[in-house]
């Protein structure tokens, strides 16, 4: 029989089989990340690029929308000095003077300063952009008006785009959204001044242009760095939590099977990052691909971006004192410090990490795990004994806080999040419950017995492990969402609850005469999604929060998703010192076969 620790180092073997920490050429995708051809993602005209800097001149860029309907959208604008836009021939926007652009990194979204009202017809409706430069930027934005969280309901959004017009190559329309021509001639920057393209649209028809003759073409195309292998959940090592996850226990793995490799996957999963931050400011703010590779590693304020994915940059700080680019290490962990302590959004009155998504001051049960754990590990790393006991007291003080906002009593379960401000009970999320139980764990293993808020902590601890273990099925999965018998068996929530109750007998938080068979049914099942070669099934895609149960039962599950693959490495690290304190093992009956079933649902 196979150890925990064997089978979970076949899945990390195959992570570093498949994992290229580096960059692919690709064309910037037409339309951003969230959709090829309709106006629910960032468009970007970016005229320095394609017509030079340093110097006063005029130039414009043209698309259609086709609506499915008449109907009336309100987009976000942003631009440098003067604008003026036409729909359909008509003046909706315009503004003069000199400006720059003034763009907010939000959680999800970036936002923008103006706004513009589009009354589109039914069919194709033309938009024409006139933009300004005084020589210092030269760009133009237009999205809807948040894209926080957003989700736009099918055939809803009008299409935008080059792909039908009369006399364009679908090839062009495959490359650019926009027609672009200039530079023209406007020392003095008048926007009331017209030019012939105001006037007329012609292709093959020539223009008096600041340098010599012009006429209509398409924006310089970017050629962007790109993620190796990207899957529809992401990838195995882009900038997030879960891939920052998935380094983390790859560290802990090595020190456990006293195999270098697999500490040597986290460092370069932290050196690619760090080393390719100048690569992606390069990206997001010189050719404002603002949704390319990593980005959210620049300027975003949230958790899942900052300080979750930096647990192994302070894991190694600890565990290797000397390396020869600790420098960017200790720099990193002092900006994340910092942002620990000051720059996360705080919920008023509480004190507990909140988000602005998807309504201001959203509770998100998840932010337990994203946060909490980093509280810890820089506790244990700053030297400042007053410090020391801030991050202590804060990591405590967090956890007991979260529960009078996301535990339900009645339920004795957490919810996905609560929005301040409303009384509406969110669902019983599986992976949810999984990030709340597992902070508590590591609140437990770090924060000092004596701790006044200790006894607190690990009373709710086992209160959630007795309500977790009444819903584990006889399979010993537990459901996605955890108290519905219509949902699917998954395996990254049943991963860390296993984790989680194996850690409580090894650590002697939980009675082993009531959760050693808890665990030995939970890792059994884990064991059934986990083929010789590594590969990991029926892993639930990450989400954002819905009051609507329907949204969770109909997620979709994938193979080798990393939200799974660091809960169920930890799960296996668990088990294996849990079978080691408890040799010789105890014979269980087998758990019930699922895999058919399971293989079957997806």
């Amino acid at each position: 029989m196979q150890t925990p620790l064997t089978i979970v180092r076949r899945v990390a073997d195959k992570l570093i089989r498949d994992t290229v920490f580096g960059y692919r050429l690709e064309l910037t995708p037409v339309n951003g990340e969230f959709s090829n051809e309709t106006v629910d993602g960032l468009q970007c005209v970016n005229f320095g690029r394609t017509f030079g800097l340093g110097r006063p001149a005029l130039a414009y860029a043209w698309t259609q929308l086709v609506a499915p309907r008449d109907q009336e959208i309100t987009v976000q604008i942003e631009h440098n000095d003067g604008c003026k836009i036409w729909l359909n021939g008509q003046v909706v926007y315009e503004r003069t003077g000199d400006r720059d652009i003034c763009l907010q990194y939000d959680e999800r979204s970036l936002e923008m300063s103006s706004q513009c009202r589009l009354a589109l017809r039914q069919g194709t409706n033309t938009l024409l952009v006139k933009s300004h430069t005084r020589g210092k930027e030269w760009c133009f934005y237009l999205q809807p008006p948040s894209l926080k969280g957003a989700v736009v309901a099918p055939g809803t959004a009008p299409k935008i785009g080059l792909r039908g017009v009369p006399h364009v190559d679908d090839k062009v329309a495959e490359l650019t959204n926009w027609l672009v021509v200039g530079p023209f001639y406007n020392s003095r920057r008048d926007l009331a001044a017209p030019l012939p393209p105001e006037a007329e649209f012609i292709f093959g028809k020539m223009y008096a242009g600041l340098d010599g003759a012009v006429t209509w073409t398409i924006p310089k195309i970017e050629v962007l760095g790109g993620i190796i292998a990207r899957q529809p959940w992401g990838s195995l090592y882009h900038w997030s939590y879960y891939n920052g996850g998935t380094a983390w226990a790859m560290q802990h793995l090595a020190e456990a099977a006293g195999e270098p490799r697999y500490a040597d996957y986290a460092h370069r999963f932290c050196d690619y990052h760090l080393g390719g931050i100048p690569f992606v400011e390069y990206q997001v703010k010189r050719l404002n691909a603002v949704n390319s590779a990593n980005h959210f590693i620049i300027e975003s304020p949230l958790l899942d971006f900052t300080l979750a994915p930096s647990l192994p940059f302070i894991h190694r700080l600890q565990c290797e004192k000397d390396f020869s680019n600790r420098e960017p290490y200790e720099r990193w962990i002092a900006r994340m410090l910092d942002y620990a302590r000051t720059g996360q959004v705080r919920l008023p009155g509480h004190g507990i990490y909140t988000r602005l998504t998807p309504v201001k001051f959203t509770t998100w049960t998840d932010d337990m795990f994203m946060g909490i754990p980093f509280l810890l590990q820089a506790a244990e790393f700053v030297t400042a004994e007053k410090l020391r006991r801030e991050l202590f007291d804060d990591a405590a003080s967090q956890i007991l806080a979260f529960n009078t906002q996301v535990w339900d009593d009645e339920a004795q379960l957490y919810w996905h999040a609560r929005y301040s401000d409303s009384p509406v009970k969110l669902p019983h999320w599986s992976r949810c419950n999984g990030w709340a139980i597992w902070a508590m764990t590591e609140v437990l293993l770090h924060l000092p017995p004596s701790h006044p808020q200790y006894a607190a902590i690990l009373k709710h601890f086992r209160r959630h492990a007795r309500s977790l273990a009444q819903f584990q099925r006889e399979s010993g999965f537990w459901l996605n969402v955890l108290d519905r018998s219509d949902s699917r068996p998954e395996v990254s929530g049943t991963a860390i609850f296993t984790m989680a109750i194996a850690r409580g007998l090894n650590h002697d938080w939980l009675d082993t005469n009531q959760f050693s068979r808890v665990a030995h049914k939970g890792w059994e099942a884990l064991e059934s999604q986990i083929e010789p070669d590594g590969t990991v099934h029926n892993i639930c895609e990450g989400t954002m929060c819905s009051e609507d149960v329907n949204f969770y039962l109909q997620r979709p599950f994938f193979d080798n998703d990393t939200h799974g693959l660091f809960a169920v490495l930890f799960a296996g690290l668990e088990m294996e010192r849990f079978r080691a304190r408890t040799q010789p093992a105890r014979n269980y009956p087998p758990a019930a076969p699922v895999v058919e079933t399971l293989t079957a649902a997806v």
